[in-house]
């Protein structure tokens, strides 16, 4: 085995953390090759760099398109992240990763799993991990933020505010390397020595790492000052370790071939691009860049395509438009405030019509229960697309009753319900927990009554336990003459419903309700724009 090999293998994060190279070498042959060619390499690749507010979907499908090897995304917060739930979009065929308030925090699809790279910001070892395992089986491999100098990212201890603290950076890339089953990164930037940076280097190289990019400026440096290429040059020969060379967009990368030249000035094994990549992202063609009228209108087909936020989107083409951004383009790009302004911007109003009916048409098969009934399990949750119907149960009769009338039989405590609703248009979405289970429809509902009765649906076919609809045989869960509508007397018929109603109001006031979300497009222009 060359050292090459070797260095590549000891470098390895496999399932279950670092395997020793002899391990490796006492595999079956076939395991080891299918192991290997599986996982993402970081050795001579030109990668876009996460990027705040540009680094989403359609930029990086973009970067693909036009050449890069790998794609990164924009840092996003592990404490924002551990509380969101994946979801599979079957309208847009991406998988979603959702915020308590329905607000897609990161969005993925199938075109660039094996390339997609997720750069978290974090300061915390335990709650890394939890992110890291949450996205695992859906990108290519997971970075940690160690270089970012903006106030949002170092004010939590994160950034590059970890470079004064190695201790932590130690345990949060070990933590990593040992729990998930993708190659683990990070991004730094130099310090104030060479001696101080190469220490550092080498020393998250004994982690366990696939790789380290780096940024050669100091966190107190800006794009105005001059890129430290002896010290990204100075690192690459003192690890084994693929080094990403980051930080040349402005001064040394205008073209393609330019890439080369910063690769072979740093000594890098690859090389990462910002800005370069973020004004014009067909620099990653061989002839690149393009005229970036062509670039931007690709970019935006894109973003109508997996409906991208328009205001994330406005941001990305201003930064295309550059010194054009006041040209009549320009102005007409800043005054929209919609999608479908913008495409009118861009002359794709045929286009952004065409998708939309594509999208409702899509929407719309979903809806009308195409296979209702095949419950999807992700963890703890099942979700199946219900809707509820009113006139498929008896007046007196509703799911919600049926499962709290059965988990009062089994001894069990009362189902929990909690509520989301979605700010394009109002719908409620409703997830109920029943014995540290949780159910969900994957559809909305006009009200928050009609979701929780939708939940409770879920929750009862999954169980298969009988939910009161007409002509359901008898179950004994409610008493056969309220099922029948058949009474004595309208006071006997009034005292059971207000029992049945009672107990209902009595487990919403002790359910948490998620607060209703805010319109999205109403959030201040300096905020990072979600996805909706």
């Amino acid at each position: 085995m060359t050292q090459g090999s070797q260095q590549e293998v000891e470098g390895s994060t496999l399932p279950g953390g670092f395997v020793s190279a002899v391990n490796l070498l006492l595999m079956p042959e076939d395991r080891f090759f299918k192991m290997a060619a599986g996982r993402l390499s970081f050795r001579n690749i030109t990668a876009l760099a996460p990027m705040v507010r540009v680094g989403t979907l359609p930029m990086r499908l973009l970067a693909l398109d036009y050449g890069a090897d790998v794609v990164y995304c924009e840092e996003l917060i592990d404490i924002k992240m551990a509380q969101c739930h994946r979801v599979v979009n079957e309208v847009l065929h991406t998988v979603d990763f959702v915020a308590p308030d329905d607000r897609v925090v990161f969005r993925t699809c199938e075109k660039e799993k094996g390339r997609v790279v997720f750069q978290m910001g974090t300061a915390d070892p335990d709650r890394a991990l939890t992110v890291a395992r949450l996205v695992e089986k859906d990108v290519a491999a997971v970075d940690v933020n160690m270089g970012c100098p903006k106030e949002y990212s170092t004010k939590g201890g994160m950034g590059a505010a970890l470079l004064s603290d190695p201790d932590k950076i130690e345990a949060i890339l070990r933590k990593l390397v040992s729990g998930v089953s993708i190659p683990v990164t990070c991004k730094i930037r130099i310090l104030p020595s060479l001696e101080e940076t190469i220490r550092l280097v080498q020393r998250i190289e004994k982690t366990g790492v696939t790789a380290v990019a780096v940024h050669g400026r100091l966190k107190e440096e800006r794009q105005r000052h001059p890129l430290h290429c002896d010290y990204i040059q100075a690192v690459a020969r003192a690890v084994s370790i693929p080094v990403i060379a980051n930080g040349g967009s402005l001064d040394l990368v205008k073209t393609n071939a330019d890439i080369e030249e910063f690769r072979r000035a740093t000594g890098a094994s690859s090389v990462m691009l910002a800005r370069a990549a973020m004004w014009n992202p067909s620099v990653f063609a061989s002839q690149g860049p393009l005229p970036v009228e062509g670039v931007m209108e690709e970019y935006l087909k894109y973003a109508i395509e997996f409906d991208n936020h328009a205001f994330n989107t406005k941001y990305c083409l201003c930064q295309m438009l550059r010194d054009k951004v006041e040209s009549p383009l320009g102005k007409q790009l800043q005054a929209a405030q919609s999608s479908a302004e913008i495409s009118a911007a861009y002359g794709l109003q045929e286009f952004y019509q065409q998708t939309q009916e594509r999208l409702q048409t899509r929407r719309a098969a979903l809806q009308s229960g195409s296979e209702p009934d095949r419950p999807v399990v992700d963890g703890d949750l099942t979700t199946m697309a219900v809707k509820f119907e009113r006139r498929e149960y008896p007046p007196q009769i509703t799911p919600k009753m049926f499962l709290l009338e059965w988990s009062r039989k089994e001894k069990m405590e009362p189902p929990l319900y909690q509520m989301v609703q979605r700010s394009q248009d109002r719908g409620f979405q409703a997830t109920v927990t029943v014995a540290g289970k949780k159910y969900r429809s994957s559809l909305w509902e006009k009200s928050k009554k009609f979701a929780e009765q939708a939940a409770a649906v879920v929750c009862l076919r999954v169980l298969e336990i009988p939910e009161g609809r007409v002509g359901e045989e008898e179950s004994g869960l409610v008493c056969k003459r309220k099922r029948d509508g058949k009474t004595n007397g309208t006071a006997e018929q009034d005292s059971s419903k207000k029992q049945h109603l009672s107990a209902e109001k009595q487990q919403e006031t002790q359910t948490p309700k998620t607060p209703v979300v805010a319109n999205g497009d109403s959030r201040r222009a300096d905020t990072i724009p979600e996805q909706l």
